[in-house]
Order: C-alpha cells, then structure tokens, then sequence
C-alpha cells in the first residue's frame, strides 16, 4: 500500500497525522481523478460523529470544490450508507470521514466510485501519486465554474427506507437491545427497526463528538448483554462507530460474533435458494468451527487474506453474494456494495422470525473452537516461512490437530510480530502447540526480547 493509504484508507490522528491540508489535498486530488475530469461532477460526503468530522469535512469539501465538482454533503450517516446513497443519487464518487471502531482522536477518509465500491489498489496509487506531484497542476476554475456545496436533508430518510425494504419480515412482538457505539447507527439503526415493528431498546445513541466508541458498541459488548438479559429482550445488536460491522447477542446475553452470523446467513439464502454458487467467502482467521458447518450443508468457503477489502474483491471475481469476517463485516452483495452493520442485522432479525427459533437455537448451526493467538517479537520478519525448522514444527503441530484444528501463521503487516494461531477442540493442548511454535521462530530468529504477548 502507499503512504497515505492503508488497507481502509487514510487513517491517522485528526488534526496530527490526517491534518485538514491533507484533507483538502485528498478532496481536490480524488475529486480530479475519480470524476474522470466530467464538468459538474458530484460527490457525496458522509461523516460519523467524532468531533474532528466537522473540520476535515470542510477542508475535504474545499478540495472538492476546488476543481470545479460539486459535493452532496449528506451529514452523519454510516458509512454503507454514503456507498448506497452514492449509486442512489447517481454521484461521481463518494466519501466517508470515520475511523470506524477505532477511538475518537483517530478519523479516516474512505472513498467510493460511482458504482458504490470502495476503491481498487490502481486508483489509490493514482490519487497518490498525483499528490506527490512537486507543482499542482489541477485545474483552479473560477467564477460560476468552482464547485458548490449541495445538502441532502433527506439522505438518512432515503438509506432507512432501503434498509425497511430489505427484508418482507415483521419484528412484530420483538424486543432487540441496539448499542449504536454513540456513533453513526445513533438515529439510523432505531429508526430502522422500529418501522419494521421491533420493540427497540436503545443503547450508546447520545454522540457529543467525543464519546463515539467508548465503552460500548461491537468491541465492547459487555453492557448489551447485560442489558438484552436484564430487558428480557429476543436479540442484542452491536455496530461500531460507521456502521459498517456488527456483533450479536443472544437472548442468553451470549456473543454471536461474525462466524455464526455468517453460518446462519449462509443457511438461510441457501435454504432460499438465494446462496449463488453455494459459496461464502471468510477470511482465514475464521474459526474452523465454521469451516465444518459449512462443509456439513455442502456450501463452499473461499477464504481470503485478512481484510474486507480482499472479501470483497473475492466475492465479485467468483459472483459471490456473501461473505465476512469474525469482527462483523458482513458483505450482502444482494443489498450493498460494502459491508453494512445494520442490514446485517435486520437480516438476522428476519432469519429469527421466518424460523420461529430463537438466536441461541440458530448458533447451534456451528461450534466455535477454542483460539489462541500470540505474537512472538522478532528482529526482522524476513525469511521465517522458507525456515526448515519452523516449517517442519508447524507441519508436526498441524499433523496433530489433523482436521479438528489449524494451524495459521503470519507476519503482522504493521508491528516487528510474528503471530501465531493455533486452534482447536482442546484449549489446554492450543498452549502447548502455540509455544512449540514460538518457541522453534524464537530459536531461528533474532528475537527482540523473551516475552511472547498473547492477545
């Protein structure tokens, strides 16, 4: 990846590392570029509801007008909600400003072609390099000729009406906790299930700009499985900060994370008659629980390296219609063109009540096997994989899990780590495997220090 993309696109500290000059840079250039120079382009711009949305939105916009395109500013809006309202409203492009879960003094800037997909690697190495340039040769347009700001009032109203018309299914009679991680999902995500009938508790949907993420929403459940077992509730639902993820609860107040979600999707659209090709595309981390479920209803699993950037670029080469990660993001090609939490969620929902079975009777569909990972700091991360030693000990470990475990090992892509997965039925035995592993890089390796972090 360049250096201002990453593998969700530019992330950093607001107003430190993602700075409004970078913002107006990323609005010009990518307005430029992505609008493949048409007169009066448009591109929709989103935000989530961390404080710093309001600046590096104006410096983004400025961008954008700068070179003569016009930006539908839509608001707070999750961020599957800009990929849909921008094919909707038949836009150039699009643009969200979110970090998705990560906490508030982080924000991001994601961009979308008209067609609703994120963009590929090509083009964001384009937008790059055109940044770079030591003189900026853009066009300055001036007059009636320089952008304008055009505001849509209406595009929360436009994206919940879509997501009511996703599923034929009423929630009449039942109860669903919502934890909207005071983030984008705060107005979207309780309108929504209301109008298809749920008793809707709400949950984290006071956003002041500085309290997105905390302590709530998918990556800290623990108040809505409470809360879901405290108000008798049939469902609890989790989103992060966009949106664009999601984590359930059953009645139980037991976490249902992007595995099983994926599993009983997968049955149900085959079930319909909907699965296209029988295929659900994960992505190696998923647990082999999955793997076997999936295998026992004779529907294939294409896995992909971590990332729903690489789901999703599996999922359109193969025709897929769904696929996803443990985290949450699940990819419902039938409906959107990017993972989108609250869809996710109305079709659990809907999957509930065309059973009449509960989520904790549903999750039964798989069984989810223990997992250790841990991170073995090495000096350099050249070279482990072609080592004989520590191949020949991942083979011995994998030969003794045979197939009721996995064995997974990769490189971390940011930190000097070598991580190691190991999974299977026997949670005492994964320390032992895990450590014969580490233990074999840790001997061929130059290790920065003795301590293995376990995650």
């Amino acid at each position: 990846m360049g250096r201002y993309f990453g593998t969700d696109g530019v992330r950093g500290v607001a107003n430190q590392e993602l700075t409004p000059e970078l913002a107006y840079k990323l609005g010009r250039t990518g307005a430029y570029l992505l609008t493949k120079k048409k007169a009066r382009a448009s591109i929709v711009v989103g935000k989530d509801t961390r404080i710093s949305g309001d600046l590096l939105e104006s410096a983004l916009i400025a961008g954008i007008l700068s070179v003569g395109a016009n930006a539908i500013r839509v608001g707070v809006i999750s961020t599957p909600g800009v990929a849909y309202l921008t094919r909707t409203l038949l836009a150039d492009a699009g643009v969200m400003i979110s970090a998705s879960h990560n906490p508030v003094a982080d924000n991001g800037i994601k961009f979308f072609g008209s067609d609703g997909f994120k963009l590929v690697d090509e083009m964001e190495e384009q937008i790059e390099e055109w940044m770079d340039q030591p003189d900026d040769q853009l066009p300055r347009p001036v007059g009636a000729d320089i952008g304008r700001v055009l505001v849509r009032k209406d595009a929360s109203e436009l994206y919940v009406k879509f997501l009511e018309k996703t599923t034929r299914e009423r929630l009449t009679g039942i109860k669903v906790v919502l934890d909207c991680a005071n983030g984008a999902a705060s107005l979207l995500a309780p309108a929504v299930f209301r109008a298809i009938g749920a008793n809707v508790i709400p949950l984290a949907v006071e956003p002041n700009g500085t309290n997105i993420n905390a302590d709530c929403g998918s990556t800290h459940p623990r108040a809505l499985q409470d809360a879901v077992v405290r108000e008798r509730a049939q469902l609890g639902l989790a989103f992060d900060g966009d949106a664009d993820r999601l984590i359930a609860v059953d009645e139980t107040g037991e976490l249902v994370d992007g595995d099983y979600i994926a599993a009983i999707l997968a049955r149900s659209l085959l079930d319909a008659g909907e699965l296209d090709h029988n295929t659900v595309v994960t992505t190696v981390m998923s647990n082999v629980g999955l793997v076997k479920a999936m295998k026992a209803l004779n529907i294939n699993l294409v896995q992909t390296a971590v990332g729903d950037r690489y789901v999703m670029e599996a999922m359109r080469k193969g025709g897929y219609v769904l696929g996803g990660e443990q985290s949450g993001h699940m990819i419902m090609l039938h409906h959107n063109t990017t993972g989108d939490g609250i869809l996710t969620g109305v079709q659990l929902a809907s999957v509930i009540v065309k059973t009449g079975q509960p989520l904790s009777e549903l999750r039964k569909i798989m069984r989810s096997y223990p997992q250790l990972l841990v991170n073995v700091p090495v000096v350099s991360k050249q070279g482990w994989d072609s080592n004989l030693n520590i191949r020949r000990t991942i083979e011995a470990v994998q030969a003794s899990l045979g197939d009721e475990g996995r064995v997974l090992v990769r490189p971390s892509g940011t930190e000097p780590f070598i991580r190691v997965m190991v999974e299977g039925p026997d949670a005492a035995l994964l320390k032992a495997y895990v450590k014969l592993i580490a233990d074999a890089i840790s001997l061929e390796i130059n290790v920065l220090h003795n301590d293995i972090v376990t995650v």
